[in-house]
């Protein structure tokens, strides 16, 4: 043994039941919420359409995906100390 217990904070699996539990909310998310705006057709991402072309920036989307990526990183870190 190397002085440390079974269920210490170093293991991974604690960073893959908290990954599990999130994709479990977004799963029960869109089950009962079906109209729920999609990733990348959320209001405020821009989108221009021309007569022969489009630009399509999805600026609350990439705000949305950066805030729960940070939080996911900063409960993993807090774990694993």
């Amino acid at each position: 043994m190397n002085g440390t217990s079974a269920g210490g904070g170093n293991s991974p699996g604690w960073g893959l039941v908290i990954l599990g539990l999130i994709l479990a909310g977004i799963g029960l998310i869109w089950v009962f919420f079906p109209n729920f705006p999609k990733l990348g057709r959320l209001p405020g991402d821009i989108m221009i359409e021309g007569k022969s072309s489009r630009f399509y920036f999805p600026v609350v989307t990439c705000l949305l995906i950066s805030v729960v990526l940070s939080l996911f990183l900063w409960i993993i870190r807090t774990v694993m100390k």
